[in-house]
């Protein structure tokens, strides 16, 4: 009787063993793959921004040609945005086409005419919007991450994670000194334009 009990008690501890294991598999794939979408996300809105850029410089350009530097570090800031394979060298290309654009407010600020162009105006208006977009799916991204980091890191579950090869995820950090970047809203800009 004795044998028979330990029998089932063991039965029953292996039973609950693996029903947590198979738990904690799906529950740490479920994430997973949130993770996976609010990177998606993320890549699609920082990439709608880098799509807009080209429309922009094309516009500025019409107005000041010569400033050929602020274009070239644009174009450079976006392609590292479209080879960027994870969430640092993301956000990294993200600082970086941020400071560029930034550079266009200055030569903005010289030509009063490109202030009130009307395709000028429609851009800085969508990638407001875009910014916004930006902001969402990072704060997104990085919420769902830390589910994910804080499920892969908590007993028992690590224990799984580790044999199951999850590990934490990056979160979409700003660079040092981008908590200073500079504002990529014209339409300030172009408010005053009108006013004065």
């Amino acid at each position: 009787m004795k044998k028979g009990g330990n029998t089932v008690i063991i039965l029953i501890v292996v039973i609950l063993l693996v029903y947590f294991a198979f738990s904690s598999y799906n529950g740490l794939i479920n994430l997973d793959e949130k993770v996976n979408k609010s990177y998606a996300d993320l890549q699609t809105a920082v990439q709608r921004r880098a799509d807009l850029i080209p429309n922009l410089v094309n516009t500025v350009k019409g107005y000041a040609s010569h400033e050929e530097e602020t274009f070239t570090k644009i174009t450079e800031a976006r392609s590292k945005l479209s080879q960027a394979t994870n969430p640092t060298e993301l956000s990294q290309a993200n600082a970086e086409l941020t400071k560029a654009i930034g550079d266009i407010n200055v030569v903005v600020e010289a030509y009063p005419e490109l202030k009130a162009n009307e395709n000028f105006i429609q851009l800085q208006d969508e990638l407001a919007g875009t910014e916004n977009r930006i902001a969402v799916a990072r704060r997104d991204y990085n919420d769902v991450v830390n589910t994910f980091n804080s499920k892969v890191r908590k007993f028992p579950t690590s224990i799984f994670a580790n044999m199951l090869g999850f590990s934490p995820r990056a979160y979409f950090e700003a660079d040092p000194g981008t908590e200073n970047a500079p504002t990529v809203d014209f339409g300030l800009i172009v408010r005053e334009s009108y006013i004065g």
